[in-house]
Order: structure tokens, then sequence, then C-alpha cells
């Protein structure tokens, strides 16, 4: 992140005068050791005594611009920081607010899975964990004791967008090691943006499909995919599928991972069809331990209108390709 500007003097100091330091202390400081975000950014900016309109003006002249409604939002716990320039307009918060840096990021959890985030990705402690719960009931129908003995070595995602805007189709591969004898299958969970069918799985490799379940209330679905044969410790198996939307979905603005474990390579990738065109597309990444160091740049279409972005050992986060129409 670029240093931020210096706060221009006469407002600090006009500031200053009729700022309240009243707050006790310990109040504060223990909203923020325990949370929730929402409450301790309520109480920081009370105590500071700053008005929404001048942090709307003091991060406008840190480069980190958001309105007053968005800040209001986040104090009052109707949503959250999440995407790359709100984060960055959180870290500029805690210096306005005189917090210690991450003070207010840090009590940001990883932000639940959703729309197009495929949370594929074999390693990782828990499943349930992963998706907040939502997945509690879909997960009871499929063996998911070995995700944890699962590295992703590399992986390789492509989303393909159709004429209307929408995600048609959702491709898939990654190279996986195993961290000891025995992993036999390989879970693929997803989760739609709104209820409703989830997309249709085509796998290629491993072609043969254990159980599946899926849950129309949340539009999720939990499959199986069945190894030869039990892999042995430092062995590696290729997956590789398509998830196929055979429905009426929203426009899409945004493809990705998130990612539990760390990943050694990834690779994001959008095709878009040649009746709709992105005027912008940018790359992010958002580190779960340090959302506040989220980072995002503008990628260039080629000419058959593909993008992608390459992430070198990543570690758990957010990663993917952001898009608009005409600036929207």
């Amino acid at each position: 992140m670029s240093p931020q500007p210096p706060l221009h003097p006469r407002d600090t100091e006009a500031d200053d005068a009729r700022t309240p330091r009243g707050l006790p202390p310990d109040q504060l400081s223990g909203l923020l050791r325990t949370g929730p975000f929402s409450e301790a950014l309520r109480m920081a900016i009370k105590g500071r005594g700053l008005s929404l309109s001048r942090l709307q003006d003091r991060l406008s002249r840190h480069g980190a611009p958001v309105t007053a409604a968005t800040i209001s939002a986040w104090q009052s716990g109707k949503s959250r920081p999440e995407r790359p320039h709100s984060l960055m307009a959180l870290a500029a918060l805690e210096s306005i607010l005189d917090l210690p840096a991450t003070a207010l990021s840090s009590l940001l959890a990883p932000p639940k899975p959703r729309g197009r985030w495929v949370n594929a990705a074999a390693a990782r402690p828990s499943l349930a964990e992963a998706w907040s719960g939502l997945l509690h009931d879909t997960l009871d129908a499929v063996e998911t004791r070995w995700t944890a003995h699962l590295t992703c070595v590399s992986r390789h995602h492509r989303v393909d967008i159709d004429a209307q805007g929408r995600e048609h189709v959702l491709w898939s591969r990654q190279v996986l090691r195993a961290e000891t004898d025995g992993p036999d299958r390989y879970i693929v969970s997803y989760q739609a943006d709104q209820p409703g069918p989830a997309p249709v799985l085509r796998p290629s490799s491993p072609d043969r499909v254990g159980a599946v379940s899926q849950d129309p209330a949340h539009g999720t679905l939990v499959a199986e995919l069945l190894f030869d044969r039990p892999l042995a410790r430092g062995e590696t198996v290729i997956v590789e599928y398509l998830l196929e939307h055979a429905v009426t979905r929203p426009a899409a603005h945004q493809a990705g991972l998130y990612l539990q474990v760390p990943v050694r390579e990834c690779v994001i990738e959008v095709r878009f069809d040649p009746a709709a065109p992105p005027t912008s597309c940018y790359a992010f990444h958002i580190p779960h331990a340090s959302p506040a160091e989220a980072r995002e740049r503008p990628l260039r279409l080629d000419a058959s209108l593909r993008t992608h972005t390459v992430g070198l050992d990543l570690t758990p986060s957010r990663f993917g390709i952001r898009w608009s129409w005409d600036g929207s």
C-alpha cells in the first residue's frame, strides 16, 4: 500500500479542539480485543469525535474514498468491508481514528463464501468450518476425512461469461499431493448466488462420481470424485471437472477462489463473450490474516477477450478477478 498522505494541519487542529476524550479507554480497548467489529468501529468513531461527513472527507484525502453511508453501515453491522478498496479505506480509518495498525481489520473474520466463490480446495482442516455451517447437512452425505491430508500444489480456475454477462461454465484443474497413505477421493463443494438448483457437475479426471448431495434452499452442491485407487504418501493426482449452470443466473462481477490453505501456484482466468466485453478488469488478493494488506491491479483483455492473474505461494486468502461494464 502506498504511504498515506499527512493530514492537513488546520484540519487536525480543528478536529482535536472539539474531540471528546471522555470515552473510557478500557471500554474501547476491550472491544478492540474481542469485537464485534461494528461495535469497536462505532466506539472508536465516538471517541475520536468525528462526524461521518468529516471521516468521508479525511478518507478521500487519504486516497481511499468511501461514502458516509458506507461507514454508517459498517458501524451498524449492516455490512462490513470486504473488497480491496474497502479494506484499504479501513486501514486509513485506523490511522484517522488514532488506532494501532490492523486494530479494526483484525476483527474481521474471513467472509462467508458465496456466489462464484467455489471452495473446491481439497486441503483444509474442516469443510464445515470453511463454509461457516452452510454445508453441515450436505456434508453428512460425503466422506470428508481425507480433505486434511491432500495438499493443493497448483490449480487453474477458469470462468466463461456469456453474452448476458452471466457465469455460464466454470472449469477447474488441480494437482493434489497426498500427505499420508490412503486418500481415495476429492470433495467438490459449491454454493450459488441465490437459492435454486446447483450447477451440473461434469467430471473429467477422475470421472467416477461417488455420493452427491444438493440443497436447493442454499443453492449448494457437494460431491465426491473417486480416485482409481488410494494414494500413497507423496503421490500426486490431477483433478479436473466442469460446473455448468443450467438455469438463468444474475450477471457476474467477479470470479475467484476462497483459499483455506496455502497454494503454491494459482491461476484465475476469465473468458468473456464478444457481445459483453467489460470496460475494466482488476486482479485482487485479500489475505485472511491481514485484510488491510489487500491489493488489486488493473488487467487487460487479450484479442480473444480473455484475462488472467497468477498467484505464487499464496497464503489463505481470497484471490481472483473482478470486472465491470460501463463503470458499474
